[in-house]
């Protein structure tokens, strides 16, 4: 190889600039054909008057070489910055984000010797949209939005991923049994992706117990799927309980671009003390040279890494009381190393020829397939009439929407905060002042939206206060909205 490949970077807030420098000379000895461009992100591209953190001109460089090496950044608190990592993610579609988590037993202290598992995160979708109102002085919502090809594209991806890698099993988590709609999707287009995946092993967990089984029996796991936000979460479990959150990389990947980072934060307590951990960032680094196509080099460097752990050479975030050294001591140590092999940990091999070696690890961008849109009738079937009410109790602002209702439609149930409160509701149930009033056709009358825009006009000439509306519909028959707790 002779062309060096030029890579987007970003030294960061915080320990970033010294963990990235770390790495950076550690890949240069290693021999990798790179060829950093630097920009600047972050706190003070946010400070400078940059709302999003980010320059054009950065984004026209990770444009132009679509890999992206990042150190940590810091988002400024207050103020309404947005998080520049969710942004790069989205705007650059980075779907599937790959967090590996393995334990150094003996050598790095942990309650579970044998954890190997990856967490396949989605990374562009559920309530990371960010999409929030304050609807009323007491209530706000956050939107959670799941779609099909959205699911599909990271659930093929971990299938896939568990196919190049030799991994027996995928496991989805998700919260279906209270979101049936959200998270019911994400569940029903597992079960339909593993039907083409036979010879892998396919279960499901309900999130809450699923992390709790992570943290109890982490080894029972072999690659986790999940949406966005439960992603995050479980794989911060799955980190810690290896040793550290600081050990751990992490890959973006997308079908244009793709970004590689550490999952933990830019740290500023201890920046400019030159104890920082690089081994995160440098984690990432080694899926990236996987990624562009130098697993010679990530081999060289995973294996020095590991002979490096093996020798007693930590930080002090592992140390736990120990001898430690600082961040250009474990640099050196590292670098002394290169060549070598662990004796105790099994040597990693890695490749992108699609070998079959248990040792072999890829990291692959994927397309989901293309498939036909089923047809589909969709019918509208109601709507959900949200109102700001402080003044009447559940009892006269349900009978007196009884009075406005018709002829088109007919009231069917007011709920606050999801729970049913008219007709019958219970006098202990807590309501603050953002209702919902569901409406639906009068027997032998199709609701239209002009039948709508009429129970808006009464509900107004009644004095009450409509702050939005939702439609409810079927999809070939098939109801697709859910009912309100107690209904």
């Amino acid at each position: 190889m002779t062309n060096k490949q030029p890579i987007t970077v970003a030294r960061g807030d915080g320990i970033g600039p010294e963990i990235m420098d770390a790495t950076l000379k550690i890949l240069e000895h290693a021999g990798a054909m790179i060829e950093p461009e630097f920009i600047d992100i972050g706190e003070k591209v946010y400070l400078a008057g940059q709302s999003a953190g980010i320059s054009d001109d950065a984004w026209e460089s990770l444009r132009r070489t679509k890999v992206f090496l990042k150190a940590p950044i810091t988002t400024p608190q207050g103020g309404g910055y947005k998080s520049l990592n969710v942004t790069i993610r989205k705007t650059l579609g980075l779907y599937a984000n790959i967090r590996p988590n393995v334990s150094y037993h003996p050598f790095i202290k942990t309650r579970h010797s044998n954890v190997d598992l990856v967490i396949v995160r989605e990374n562009e979708e559920d309530l990371y949209a960010g999409i929030e109102h304050q609807q009323t002085p007491e209530v706000v919502q956050c939107l959670k939005l799941i779609t099909r090809p959205g699911s599909e594209k990271i659930i093929r991806y971990a299938f896939e991923y568990a196919k190049k890698n030799n991994r027996n099993k995928v496991t989805c988590f998700t919260k279906d049994n209270i979101m049936k709609l959200t998270d019911g999707l994400f569940h029903k287009v597992f079960d339909e992706v593993a039907k083409e995946y036979p010879e892998i092993e396919a279960d499901h967990w309900i999130i809450d117990i699923g992390i709790a089984k992570i943290a109890d029996t982490p080894q029972d796991f072999d690659v986790v799927v999940m949406p966005n936000l439960y992603g995050d979460i479980a794989s911060d479990v799955a980190a810690q309980i290896t040793g550290s959150v600081g050990l751990a990389g992490s890959a973006n990947i997308g079908d244009q671009c793709a970004m590689f980072e550490a999952i933990h934060g830019s740290a500023p307590d201890i920046a400019g003390q030159g104890i920082a951990n690089p081994s995160g960032l440098l984690h990432g680094a080694i899926m990236m040279l996987v990624h562009i196509g130098q697993p010679q080099v990530a081999t060289r460097v995973h294996n020095a890494w590991l002979k490096t752990i093996e020798d007693g050479v930590f930080t002090k975030d592992i140390a736990k009381g120990g001898t430690a050294v600082g961040s250009q001591e474990f640099t050196e140590a590292v670098i002394e190393r290169l060549g070598q092999e662990p004796s105790t940990f099994e040597p990693v091999t890695y490749s992108t020829t699609g070998q079959d070696d248990d040792k072999v690890q890829h990291q692959m961008p994927l397309l989901a397939k293309e498939r036909a849109k089923p047809d589909v009738v969709q019918e509208l079937d109601g709507v959900d009439v949200f109102l700001l009410n402080n003044t009447l109790t559940s009892e006269e602002l349900g009978q007196k929407l009884e009075t406005i209702a018709g002829p088109e439609c007919r009231l069917v149930v007011v709920t606050n905060r999801g729970v049913k409160v008219y007709p019958g509701g219970f006098p202990e149930t807590f309501t603050t002042d953002h209702w919902r009033c569901r409406f639906q056709s009068a027997e032998g009358h199709q609701l239209t939206n002009q039948d709508i825009r009429h129970l808006l006009q009464r509900i107004e000439e009644a004095n009450l206060n409509w702050i939005k509306i939702e439609n409810l519909y079927t999809f070939n028959g098939e109801r697709g909205y859910s009912l309100g707790q107690g209904q």
